[in-house]
C-alpha cells in the first residue's frame, strides 16, 4: 500500500506535504490565492498542480488503515479577504457515484460526499463544518455537544462548485472570510477533511483516522499553517429585505394584502466578535415544522431553525447529560419561546446581539422586545403583551478541553414580572484518555424565578461519558425542582429526578457480509423529590445489525412503567387513569440503504402499553426519481386498544424536492394527520441568485376536514427578497 502511494505521489507530480508539528498533529501549509481563480470544481488552473497538497486520506470505516478504492487529493490557498479549498476524489467507477441531492443544507450522510472542520479559534471545543457531494450540494454547521454533534440549522454565505470526470470528480469551496469568526494573530487553524465512498460505505480521514474520532471534534483536527493575515474589511454587513404578501388568517376572516420590510445590520468588533441588530425581523423562510404524534403526557420539542437567533448558538450550549433518546430533558435557553407563541407568530421589533470569543472566553448576549399580538379566533382570543426579553453567556477555556461557564435569561414571553434564570456549569473533556480515548464528566446547576413561581425553584445535575465506538458508556443524574419553570427555557417535567445510563457495545465480525453489530442497554428511572418512582425504561437491543451492503435490521425489547398520580388524555376520547402500570413493549426496525434508488427506513413498536395494547408503525421512504428530483414519503400509524377506550392516530406526509441546481430548488411538503383534521401544503421556492443575495417564494395553503369534506382554513402567500451588502 505504501509503495503504490509513493507512485502516485510521482505520477502527479505531488509534493507529500503533510507533514507533522511538536504534537504529533499532520499539518498542511496554504497557498498563496491568486487574484483570479474561476470557480468551476476542476482544479486546472496551474496554481493547484503547484500547491501543497494532503495526498491522501486513511480508511477509518470498514477497517483502519485498510487500502481505499479512490484517493483523495487536497490543497488549501487563501489570501487577506478569503480562503478556497480544492479537492479531488479520485474513483474508479465515476458512473457508480451515489448522489442525488442539490438542495442547501441537505442530509448527505447517505450520499458521496466530502466534509471538513475549520476550528479558527484553535481551542479544540468550536468549530465550523462544512460538505459538499458531487452534484453541488452544500451543508453547513456548527460544531455543537462538545464535538459529540452538529447544529446543522446554522448557515452562512459561502460557495461550491463540483465537476465530475472519468478518474472521479473535484470540488472548489469559496468561504469570504467575513462569513466566520476566527481568532486573531493565528497563524494555524485547526483543519480536517474526511470522505465518504457511499456504495461501498468507505470513510478516510486525513487527522485522527480512528474509529473513536469524529470529523465534529475539533480536538482531533489537524493544522492548516501559514495563513495570511486576515482583512475582513470595514466588518459591516447591511442585510435589508422586502416581504410583500397576501394571508387569510381564517376561513371567516378577509384576505388582507401585506407588506413588511426589515433590516438585518451586523458589525464585526475585531475578527473574534460580531455585533448585530435586527429591525422588524421576518422568518418568512423559516421551514414549517413536522408534526408529530404523542403518546405522552409531555410537550413536545421542537428545534430552533430562525437565523437570527442561530447565529452563534454553539455558543449557547449548556451542560451535558440533559438529553434521553435524542429528546431534551431540558433547555435552560430556548429561544423559541421568543417570537412564537401556542405555534403563533408574535412581531419580533427589535433586537440586538452580540457573540464572539476573546482569549480563552466565549461570551453571547442578546435583548429583544417583541409587540403585542391577540392570537387565536372568535371566543378563544389571549393577548400577547408586548415584552423585552435577554439572554446572556460565558464560557472560559480551561486545560486543553475543558470549560466553565455561566449562562442567564431575563424576560417573560407573557410579560409576567421578576422573571428570571442563572446557572453555571462545568465540563472535564478529554481525547486523550488512556491514549486516544473520549471521555466526559460535566456537572450544572440552575435556578429561576418568577412572580407566579413558588416552591423550589432550582435545578442540577451531571454526567459521566466514555463514548467511544467499540464500548460507549454514560451515567447521568438530574433533579428539577417543582418551581422550576424558566421563562424562555424548555422544561416538560418536573418535580422530579433521575437517573439514567448506557452501556453499548459494538462487535466488528470479520465477515464479508456483516460490517458490525452493536448491543445495546439503556436503563433510566424517574422519581419524584421523595423518592417514590413514577417512569422507568429498559431499552435493550440485543439485535443492531449494519450490513455490508448499507442495510440495517434492528430488534428491541423494553420493559416500561408509569405510575401516574393524575389522569391524562392520551387521545382526544382516551383518558388514562392514576395508577401503576407495567409493560413490555418490542420493536423491529430495518433501513433500506441510502444507496437505493428507493431507499428509508420501516420500524413496528408493538406489545403493552398501560392496560392495554399498542402497535405503532412508522414508515419513511425516499425515491429518487430523477438526477434532478427526490419524493420522500411519511407515515405513522397508532393503534392503542385500553381498557379507557380505543384510539388510532395517524399522520401522512410527502415532500417533492425539484433541483434545478445548487441555488434553485423548488420544494412542496404537504402533512395530515386524523387529530387536528389539518391539511397542510406548504410550498418554497429559493433562488440564490448571488452568494449574499436570496429570493424566496413561500405559499403556504391549509384546509380543515370536517366530516369529509375539505374548508379552507388559512391561506398565505410570501415573497422575500433579501441582499447583503458587505463592506
Amino acid at each position: 500500500m505504501t509503495r503504490c502511494r509513493g507512485v502516485l505521489l510521482v505520477v502527479l507530480g505531488l509534493m507529500p506535504a503533510t507533514l507533522f508539528g511538536q504534537d504529533g498533529r499532520p499539518t498542511l501549509r496554504v497557498g498563496d490565492l491568486p487574484a483570479e481563480l474561476n470557480l468551476d470544481g476542476r482544479l486546472d488552473e496551474p496554481i493547484w498542480l503547484t500547491a501543497l497538497a494532503i495526498p491522501y486520506l486513511t480508511m477509518t470505516e470498514p477497517v483502519e488503515g485498510g487500502d481505499l478504492v479512490g484517493t483523495t487529493v487536497v490543497r488549501v490557498l487563501a489570501d487577506s479577504r478569503m480562503i478556497v479549498i480544492g479537492i479531488a476524489c479520485s474513483d474508479p467507477e465515476p458512473s457508480r457515484i451515489v448522489s442525488y441531492s442539490k438542495a442547501r443544507d441537505s442530509e448527505l450522510r447517505g450520499e458521496d460526499h466530502i466534509k471538513f472542520i475549520l476550528d479558527t479559534f484553535l481551542d479544540g471545543r468550536s468549530g465550523y463544518i462544512f460538505a459538499v457531494n458531487p452534484s453541488g450540494a452544500r451543508y453547513d454547521a456548527l460544531v455543537a455537544n462538545f464535538g459529540e454533534g452538529e447544529n446543522s440549522d446554522w448557515d452562512t454565505a459561502w460557495e461550491a462548485a463540483t465537476a465530475r470526470s472519468e478518474a472521479g470528480w473535484s470540488v472548489e469551496i469559496r468561504i469570504p472570510i467575513q462569513s466566520i469568526g476566527y481568532a486573531s494573530g493565528l497563524e494555524e487553524w485547526g483543519f480536517n477533511v474526511e470522505r465518504r465512498l457511499e456504495r461501498l460505505q468507505e470513510v478516510s480521514r486525513w487527522a485522527s483516522p480512528v474509529r473513536d474520532a469524529k470529523i465534529s471534534q475539533s480536538s482531533r483536527a489537524g493544522r492548516l499553517t501559514g495563513l495570511p493575515e486576515f482583512d475582513f474589511g470595514i466588518g459591516l454587513t447591511i442585510r435589508p429585505a422586502l416581504v410583500p404578501g397576501i394571508e387569510k388568517k381564517a376561513f371567516d376572516a378577509e384576505t388582507k394584502a401585506t407588506l413588511e420590510p426589515s433590516l438585518d445590520v451586523f458589525q464585526r468588533l475585531g475578527p473574534n466578535a460580531l455585533a448585530s441588530l435586527t429591525v422588524n425581523t421576518d422568518f418568512a423562510e423559516t421551514e414549517v415544522d413536522t408534526r408529530r404524534t404523542n403518546l405522552t403526557r409531555f410537550p413536545v420539542f421542537f428545534p430552533e431553525k430562525r437565523t437570527f437567533f442561530l447565529e452563534g448558538a454553539d455558543i449557547f450550549d449548556f451542560g451535558i447529560g440533559m438529553r434521553t433518546f435524542h429528546r431534551p430533558d431540558i433547555v435552560p435557553f430556548h429561544s423559541r419561546r421568543i417570537g412564537l407563541y401556542s405555534g403563533e407568530e408574535i412581531p419580533l421589533l427589535v433586537g440586538g446581539k452580540t457573540n464572539g470569543r476573546v482569549g480563552q472566553t466565549n461570551f453571547g448576549a442578546f435583548v429583544t422586545r417583541t409587540g403585542e399580538e391577540t392570537i387565536g379566533l372568535g371566543d378563544d382570543t389571549e393577548v400577547v403583551p408586548a415584552t423585552t426579553m435577554g439572554a446572556a453567556r460565558v464560557k472560559q477555556n480551561v486545560l486543553e478541553q475543558s470549560s466553565i461557564g455561566m449562562i442567564a435569561t431575563v424576560g417573560d414571553p407573557l410579560g409576567r414580572s421578576n422573571s428570571w434564570m442563572t446557572g453555571l456549569d462545568a465540563t472535564y473533556q478529554t481525547s486523550r484518555l488512556g491514549g486516544d480515548k473520549n471521555f466526559l464528566i460535566g456537572v450544572w446547576g440552575l435556578v429561576t424565578d418568577r412572580e407566579d413561581l413558588t416552591g423550589d425553584k432550582t435545578a442540577f445535575g451531571g454526567k459521566i461519558d466514555y463514548p467511544n465506538d467499540t464500548w460507549d458508556v454514560a451515567l447521568t443524574y438530574w433533579r428539577i425542582g417543582d418551581a422550576f419553570d424558566p421563562s424562555l427555557g424548555f422544561v416538560p417535567r418536573r418535580a422530579a429526578q433521575k437517573v439514567s445510563g448506557g452501556a453499548n457495545y459494538r462487535v466488528r465480525p470479520s465477515w464479508s457480509w456483516l460490517r458490525w453489530m452493536l448491543f445495546e442497554l439503556r436503563p433510566s428511572l424517574v422519581m419524584d423529590l421523595d423518592g417514590q418512582w413514577e417512569s422507568y425504561r429498559l431499552f435493550t437491543a440485543p439485535i443492531n445489525w449494519q450490513f455490508e451492503s448499507g442495510e440495517r435490521v434492528e430488534f428491541n425489547v423494553m420493559p416500561e412503567g408509569e405510575r401516574l398520580v393524575d389522569s391524562f388524555p392520551i387521545a382526544d376520547t382516551v383518558t388514562i387513569a392514576p395508577g401503576e402500570y407495567n409493560w413490555l413493549r418490542y420493536r423491529l426496525e430495518a433501513d433500506i440503504a441510502p444507496k437505493r434508488p428507493v431507499s428509508g427506513r420501516v420500524s413496528w413498536w408493538f406489545g403493552g402499553f398501560y392496560d392495554g395494547t399498542l402497535h405503532q408503525v412508522q414508515v419513511r421512504l425516499l425515491a429518487k426519481a430523477a438526477a434532478f428530483a427526490t419524493l420522500e414519503l411519511g407515515a405513522e400509524r397508532n393503534i392503542g386498544r385500553l381498557s379507557a377506550g380505543n384510539f388510532e392516530q395517524w399522520l401522512v406526509s410527502g415532500r417533492l424536492q425539484i433541483n434545478f441546481s445548487p441555488d434553485l430548488q423548488w420544494h412542496g411538503f404537504v402533512q395530515y394527520d386524523n387529530e387536528s383534521n389539518l391539511l397542510g401544503a406548504n410550498t418554497r421556492l429559493r433562488w440564490t441568485f448571488h452568494p449574499l443575495g436570496d429570493l424566496f417564494v413561500v405559499y403556504n395553503h391549509n384546509l380543515v376536514d370536517l366530516s369529509g369534506a375539505l374548508r379552507l382554513e388559512s391561506n398565505q402567500l410570501l415573497i422575500k427578497a433579501q441582499y447583503a451588502i458587505r463592506m
